[in-house]
């Protein structure tokens, strides 16, 4: 391990809390916030001085910020010649000049920045806020947290998942919601509308006529203002359409006048900004030589020095010469060149690699180093443990692991766990393992410390906001360590790192991930415990086997981390992770932690009504067949079938045996074929009893008395959630059957279950996106969109339509959605294949923009290997090109489909994410339970009904926003019930 960096000289890394403080800011706060102050002695004013030390005190003492800073800086103008002087020579031209009686106060300010042992930084051409821009966009990429304390709505540029502004005029915080109230578009279209509106202030000219609300619709139109110029001529209002061609130029200038510098090479370096302790003595002496009691007095207290024994600065004191003065530790060499690519592509100004290069640099580092597992420690005493995690701390990251007994987090115990705080150093700490055959029989095994002597050493670092936690599926590590009493976070999930970057083109496992970006081949849970009969628990085995297991895990997590956290900056795909994969992983785990009721008994007589029906249909068939075989069997219904029977369209598998799947007994039915309809009406109560009515009850947990899914959310390349022991995502509802199941899930005594349901999001979506008049006019107007479609296609009026018709457009609106064939709605709707090609036909010559939509999106895969969601998340095809025509046909459909999935799965993990602060913000007790494709399982006391469905219904009808601001309504159905299927 190396040595920790001076404390004025710490870089930037992931977990750290970087403060930006826009100094004009508060200068000007405080100069016009307090009445005029001159100090006693000598009637020099110092009120904006005044002020300013009592804001650099709070700064400095943490308050209001949430963690810690770990670095601060306070930024100022050096002067009123920068660049964009030289761009357009009247930008700010009309600025007033300084107040007289804060002028002599500038100095004075430095002098108190230096006096609380902070940097200032300001640097000769450049704004403040390009500085701020650059610190933010270097802090951000190393993973850290940064807050500009600043009301400049310039700023807003900046803001990200991990860039927020905090107000110090109205003491709130600006985060997205905020920029887009102010500016009607998200963040990073803020310049685009700054660049039409222009701004007075500043002397930015802009596009006359046009302010902020009609820059944002514009800009929301057509994406940016490029896009927006050089299709001015297509602007349907002839002012405007006049104004952006006349002034297109002058928008161009603009945008370079408001856009932030985030690569300028700065003279102070992000690590030089690192916090440290005030220097109590040397800030005493300057409050006194100020004549600031109160502040002197507070100082005292706090630091617990005697102010009565230090004498004012009397270099500053009325008459003193000033000083001139700098930061202790503070380097004046240029920033570090650490990250300079060794060859090729030339680093920014300032030293700072591009984040392709940075990506590219920390995968090869990650691959450089062997997995050397016999370096690998065990820890089994305290004083080695407490050295861990101190190390852990003041790295400031960690890959984290956990060895349980079992995947099921609800009723796993703990046996150890794993750190690594750099690749090659990491270590297991046995904690639960036991010898013998009996886990619990055969005694623990020396040489391990106590489950809660060796939490109560972890629990500090696993909390510390300061310290971020890497894991691999962190989701299971946060359960285990919450059933302990421990809250793991921040942290990040390799897994869904992976996810963001890499959805559809493979596992997203740690061994798969292991190999393909490492190179590098893990010992394998079967070679540690072993396979069937003969597997043993993992707290039976030996602890220096278990240790190399346990600790090559968190040493590849920890390295999987190092290759994929720059490659979301370097792809553009942080916003989708930040918001849309990570946030989800504990708001999941609660879910699953609360789990949900169900009726043992109802499932039971389900089971036996379910076998009394089987019974009968297996008569049926038997006769039908002429003989008695094993339905269960696919070989000897094959034989029944296509040997005994003789039914057409037999064909083979690879293994040479009849098929007999679904699909083939479909057909056959579809041709008149009566066995093989009773076939599929047994296997389908074969599966609901064997599935659900006989399983479910396997899965109460003992503790609980409930039922615990678990849901996976790396399983779909679409971002659709799936869900496991037990699988509630394919529980049938189109079927009475199906919905019985359904009506076991029920709500324990006063309570109701609630199911929130998003009416045809996918068909809105569909509308948005292939920009369909009609289709969204009827949704904006509350139609009923079959019927609609069917009027519009086969020309009958709505009033009194024949049921039939509406059918047969509800199959083609959802058909088309999921790149129906011919063939597929000649099924669905029994009818001739010309008939139902005849439909689709005409239903492209209706909607034409649907064809254009379907068409550009295989040219947009064909050309990436992936289709993009409304909110960015990217779905990979990368068989697409394939030369398999029917292989190439899949991924073709698969593609249309995924941007339109893909952003209703995105939406409602939106409302997902918002729905428990939302909730609790308006003191309800509800909690969500379930997910189900697009609809929302809550509980709730039947008292708070009322109140809860409309704060549900707001949630998710608004969760869209402000990232994407849909074209049509979302509309949510919601109702509450005794139990699910009721709700529903």
């Amino acid at each position: 391990m190396t040595d920790s960096p001076t404390p004025a000289d710490r870089p930037v890394k992931a977990g750290d809390h970087v403060v930006l403080v826009d100094g004009s800011a508060y200068i000007f706060r405080a100069f016009h916030a307090l009445p005029p102050l001159t100090r006693t002695s000598d009637r020099l004013p110092i009120g904006a001085v005044a002020g300013y030390c009592n804001m650099l005190w709070k700064l400095v003492r943490g308050q209001g910020f949430d963690p810690r800073p770990t670095h601060l800086a306070i930024v100022l103008d050096k002067s009123e010649k920068t660049f964009r002087k030289d761009i357009y020579p009247d930008y700010k031209a009309h600025r007033p000049e300084l107040p007289e009686d804060l002028r002599p106060q500038l100095s004075l300010i430095r002098e108190a920045t230096r006096a609380f042992d902070l940097p200032f930084v300001e640097q000769e051409g450049f704004e403040a806020d390009d500085i701020i821009a650059t610190y933010a966009e270097q802090a951000a990429l190393a993973g850290a947290k940064v807050t500009i304390v600043s009301s400049d709505k310039d700023m807003m540029q900046l803001v990200t998942p991990l860039v927020s502004m905090f107000d110090p005029i109205k003491d709130k915080p600006i985060g997205p919601d905020e920029v887009f109230e102010k500016f009607g578009v998200t963040p990073d279209r803020v310049v685009d509308v700054q660049a039409l509106a222009g701004d007075p202030a500043d002397n930015v000219p802009g596009v006359p006529g046009i302010g902020v609300k009609t820059a944002a619709q514009l800009i929301t139109e057509y994406g940016d203002l490029e896009t927006l110029l050089a299709r001015a001529g297509e602007i349907k209002q002839p002012k405007r359409r006049e104004s952006l061609i006349t002034y297109g130029a002058q928008a161009a200038i603009s945008k370079q006048l408001v856009e932030l510098k985030r690569d300028m090479e700065v003279n102070v370096p992000l690590a030089d900004t690192c916090c440290i302790e005030p220097d109590m003595k040397r800030l005493v002496a300057f409050l006194k030589a100020m004549e600031f009691n109160t502040l002197t007095r507070r100082v005292g207290e706090a630091s617990g020095i005697d102010i009565a024994a230090i004498e004012p600065d009397p270099r500053l004191k009325a008459g003193g010469e000033g000083i001139s003065w700098q930061r202790p530790g503070a380097a004046s060499a240029p920033p570090s060149q650490d990250d300079a690519p060794s060859g090729g592509e030339p680093a920014p100004k300032g030293g700072a690699m591009t984040p392709q290069a940075l990506a590219a640099k920390r995968a090869e580092e990650a691959r450089s180093t062997p997995c050397d597992r016999s370096a690998y420690v065990t820890i089994q005493d305290m004083a080695t443990l407490e050295q861990w995690v101190a190390a852990a701390r003041d790295k400031g990251t960690v890959a984290f692991d956990t060895e349980t007994t079992s995947l099921d987090a609800m009723a796993a115990e703990l046996v150890g766990v794993s750190l690594a705080v750099d690749a090659g150093l990491a270590c297991y700490i046995p904690l639960g393992h036991h010898g013998g055959s009996d886990m619990f029989g055969g005694g623990k095994v020396e040489g391990q410390i106590g489950l809660e002597e060796a939490l109560a050493v972890l629990k500090p670092m696993l909390e510390d906001p300061a310290t971020l936690k890497i894991a691999q599926n962190a989701k299971y590590d946060w359960q285990i360590m919450k059933r302990h009493g421990i809250d793991v976070r921040p942290f990040d999930d390799t897994l869904l790192m992976s996810y963001a970057l890499d959805a559809g083109t493979g596992n997203h496992g740690m061994d798969a991930l292991a190999d393909r970006h490492l190179g590098h081949t893990c010992i394998s849970y079967d070679s540690v415990t072993g396979t069937g009969k003969a597997r043993i628990n993992f707290a039976e085995v030996a602890i220096e086997k278990a240790s190399e297991y346990a600790a090559e895990d968190a040493d590849v997590t920890w390295r999987l981390w190092r290759v994929l956290q720059p490659r979301l900056a370097a792809e553009g795909l942080a916003t989708v992770y930040e918001t849309l994969e990570r946030p989800m992983a504990d708001v999941l785990a609660r879910m699953e932690a609360r789990g949900v009721a169900i009726d043992r008994q109802m499932l039971s007589r389900l089971s036996g009504e379910f076998a009394q029906r089987m019974g009968a249909i297996e008569e049926d068939i038997y006769a039908l067949a002429g003989q008695k075989f094993l339905i269960g069997s696919p070989k000897q219904l094959g034989d029944i079938l296509f040997g005994a029977l003789g039914l057409p369209g037999a064909t083979k598998t690879k293994t040479g045996a009849w098929a007999t799947g679904a699909r083939v007994l479909e057909d056959l039915a579809e041709q008149g074929h009566e066995l093989p309809r009773r076939i599929l009406d047994w296997r389908q109560l074969a599966k609901l009893k064997s599935t659900y009515a006989d399983a479910l009850p396997t899965y109460l947990n003992k503790e609980t008395g409930r039922v615990h899914t678990s849901f996976q959310l790396a399983a779909t390349t679409t971002g659709r959630l799936s869900s496991s022991e037990p699988n509630i995502q394919n529980i049938p509802v189109r079927t009475e059957e199906g919905r019985k199941i359904r009506k076991a899930f029920v709500a324990e005594p006063g309570n109701k279950l609630m199911s929130a349901d998003y009416s045809q999001i996918e068909l809105r979506v569909l509308a948005h996106m292939a920009d369909i008049p009609q289709l969204k006019k009827a949704f904006a107007d509350g139609l009923d969109i079959h019927a609609m479609t069917a009027s519009e296609m086969f020309g009958v009026p709505i009033e009194g339509m024949d049921p039939s018709v509406r059918r047969r457009a509800k199959a083609i609106n959802f058909g088309i959605v999921y790149g129906i064939s011919a063939f597929g709605l000649a099924n669905q709707l029994s009818i001739p294949r010309e008939e139902a090609g005849a439909y689709i036909k005409k239903y492209f010559e209706r909607f034409p923009g649907i064809r254009d939509y379907i068409e550009a999106t295989k040219e947009a895969c064909r050309r990436d290997g992936y289709v993009t969601t409304l909110f960015g998340r990217r779905c990979h095809y990368p068989q697409i090109n394939t030369k398999n025509p029917a292989e190439r046909a899949f991924n073709e459909r698969a593609a249309v489909n995924a941007p339109i999935q893909g952003t209703a799965a995105d939406i409602l993990r939106r409302a997902m994410v918002r729905m428990e602060d939302a909730l609790a913000d308006a003191g309800l007790s509800a909690r969500m339970l379930l997910q189900v494709h697009d609809e929302l399982v809550f509980e709730l006391p039947e008292a708070e009904i009322g109140a809860t469905l409309p704060v549900v219904r707001r949630v998710m009808e608004t969760a869209a926003l402000p990232a994407v601001s849909l074209s049509v309504p979302l509309q949510v159905e919601a109702r509450a019930a005794d139990n699910w299927d009721e709700a529903h």
